[in-house]
């Protein structure tokens, strides 16, 4: 007989679930009436959802009101009766049901070829774990990993689950990457924080769109939680990784903090030292001049005061968008020196916390978030690819590729001029000429707003020179300040800027890839550098949206499966063919040259010296997903046989 303290906790919940149900996403709500009932009237009229426009995620689902009570009373109903121990009714969608509950759920048709991984995606959610490796290994069979940020965790947890030894060493001391380094005003991700999470390890988020301390948060828990900090040596700097071919070993040579040296020996490296970590400055003489503070965004003073100060922010992507609204009312003045124009989309929930009762739901409901989290792949991510492609008979391709990229030309044009309001003149200054996604497309959290108010000033005309007093542009015009802040990002073409690597016969990776023009396989190995795989490599970055984690997943799935196959097969070195290698970045550069990013308006950081894009992925996420699956050793040049034995650090 249950308790009158079990009927009151069965009360307090049904009380918060439906308090949560009114504030939930409604077609995210369809998904799991059909899922815990098995009933598909939901996926019927009058239940269908409208389509999302642009990335909102569609709370209501665009349906009258008494239809989305309709259907937050179904939800309840079925959670209850879940909760109460009725059995899901359908544990595992087939690939089939899976995608037209998906296709319903976003309002629109979505290609077969998804189902697959979205079904994988599915069962990552059932399982998130990864079986040990049960091949037997070599005993001094060692992995080092490059780095302790996002990339570096994952891998880390993966090896750990397999049961493979691994070191990391991270130069930081502790992890994080590019969010425990970042730290100016408004720092956040982009990307919805539950995309914005590992697969085997879902956040507990505040925000829709988490602060940067929030995500550094969550990557020291999930490093926590699945044993990862044991296996990190922090405060310890790569000077140099050499592969030795002989010993068919990897010796990197790091340096502690209190300068003392070692040499670390392992069969393979993984590089997590990602592409956002060394600060780009502009090529503007004079910074040293400046009698004033001089601070670039990724190396932010914590005791920098703006209150009062005459400030300088020289661009204005993706962390200037960011910074400036959350300086905006500490400064007596604020300059904005833009080279060039950027599109920004509207989205209502960036900076909007996540409503406890929400938080509530994702927490006790985890068939929701899944949900939720699945329509997310597709609205910030796979939606846009279409519209990045060029259609050679298209009517305007200096503004726009073809109709579905006209369409939202239009649809951000018209945002921008709706925030500008009696502003209209700085239109022709902010309104890009080149097609939307031609740049980063960047999440609007005020900019546009921020330029209009009194205190702002938007300067885009070329500086020449920054000298004791300010800073002077081409026009002759000279501007007094107490502070620049240069918000240039990062020297991103130049991957592994970072780790001085040298592989077969002693070339460097500079050498190898011709310093900016990166060519790797899968954006994850390169031929003369055996046993070195790079996370977050070539051409792996996500240009159309999504989220980046789940190509790093992608990315270790891939290793694991290589690592399994050598220790299956007795191989005990791989190379990757440099005839697979030109095949492969030949056919990218190919599709690239139909694709957004060779549009003649849009150099951006994606392309390097040379104007080849080398940092955006040509590739749809199924495709890379399905790419990276399994390893092929055909793909690979091999050796087989006993390698010398790891000797001891020193």
């Amino acid at each position: 007989m249950a308790t009158q303290q079990d009927n009151s906790g069965e009360a307090d919940f049904a009380s918060a679930l439906k308090t949560a149900l009114e504030l939930a996403n409604v077609p995210t709500l369809q998904m799991l009436c059909v899922q815990l009932t098995g009933d598909e009237r939901w996926l019927e009229p009058p239940y269908r959802p409208t389509r999302s426009k642009g990335v909102d995620d569609n709370d209501s689902g665009g349906l009258p009101v008494e239809v989305q009570d309709e259907i937050r009373a179904g939800a309840y109903e079925a959670i209850m009766a879940w909760r109460a121990g009725k059995p899901v009714a359908i544990p595992q969608p087939a690939n089939d049901q899976l995608l037209r509950m998906m296709t319903v759920s976003v309002g629109e048709s979505i290609p077969d070829d998804y189902a697959e991984v979205m079904s994988a995606r599915f069962n990552s959610f059932l399982d998130p774990t990864i079986e040990p490796i049960s091949a037997e290994m070599p005993e001094s069979f060692r992995v080092v990993i490059v780095g302790a940020g996002m990339s570096g965790i994952c891998a880390g947890v993966r090896l750990r689950q397999a049961g493979i030894p691994f070191l990391i060493v991270e130069k930081g001391p502790d992890v994080g990457g590019v969010w425990r380094q970042n730290k100016y005003p408004g720092c956040g991700v982009d990307t919805p924080s539950h995309l914005y999470s590992y697969s085997f390890a879902q956040g507990d988020w505040s925000r829709y769109f988490s602060p940067g301390d929030e995500i550094e948060d969550y990557f020291r828990t999930v490093a926590k939680e699945f044993g990862v900090y044991e296996h990190i040596q922090f405060n310890t700097e790569v000077v140099d990784a050499s592969y030795d071919e002989a010993a068919q070993r990897w010796r990197t040579q790091v340096r502690r903090a209190d300068g003392t040296a070692e040499t670390i020996e392992s069969t393979v490296v993984i590089s997590a030292v990602g592409a956002f970590t060394t600060p780009k400055y502009p090529d503007i003489p004079g910074f040293e001049s400046f009698k004033g503070t001089v601070v670039h965004t990724a190396q932010w003073d914590a005791g920098l005061d703006l209150t009062g100060k005459r400030v300088a922010v020289i661009g204005n992507g993706a962390s200037a968008m960011q910074l400036v609204p959350a300086i905006v009312d500490d400064v007596e003045s604020l300059t904005i020196f833009q080279r060039s124009k950027q599109w920004a989309a509207p989205f209502a929930k960036f900076h909007k916390d996540i409503p406890d009762a929400v938080r509530f739901l994702f927490s006790e409901i985890p068939l929701y978030e899944w949900w939720y989290r699945l329509r997310l792949t597709w609205i910030f991510d796979s939606k846009a690819y279409p519209s990045l492609q060029k259609d050679p008979e298209w009517h305007d391709p200096e503004h726009s590729l073809n109709a579905i990229n006209d369409g939202h030309r239009r649809f951000f044009t018209r945002y921008i001029l709706s925030e500008l309001g009696d502003r209209q003149d700085l239109a022709p200054r902010v309104v890009p000429e080149y097609p939307p996604y031609g740049k980063r497309m960047l999440l609007d959290n005020g900019w546009f707003r921020t330029l209009t108010l009194p205190q702002v000033e938007l300067v885009d005309v070329p500086i020449t020179a920054v000298q004791e007093n300010g800073i002077t542009v081409h026009s002759g015009r000279e501007y007094d300040f107490d502070v620049i802040i240069v918000a240039s990002g990062f020297d991103v073409t130049r991957f592994l800027s970072t780790l001085p690597v040298h592989g077969r016969d002693g070339v460097s990776i500079r050498e190898a890839w011709n310093d900016d023009d990166p060519r790797a396989y899968l954006g994850t190995v390169t031929p003369r550098f055996p046993n070195l795989f790079t996370l977050y490599g070539p051409n792996t970055s996500l240009g159309h949206g999504g989220a980046f984690i789940f190509i790093v997943e992608c990315q270790v799935n891939y290793i694991l499966s290589m690592l399994k196959q050598m220790f299956v097969s007795g191989v005990t070195e791989v190379e990757c063919r440099e005839d697979v290698c030109d095949k492969y970045n030949r056919t990218m550069d190919e599709m690239h040259s139909r694709m957004i990013w060779t549009h003649p308006g849009s150099r951006s950081y994606y392309t390097n010296s040379q104007g080849r894009v080398v940092v955006n992925s040509p590739w749809r996420t199924v495709d890379y997903w399905r790419f990276t699956r399994e390893a092929d050793l055909n793909d690979y040049h091999v050796k087989q046989g006993a390698a010398e034995p790891v000797t001891a650090a020193h």
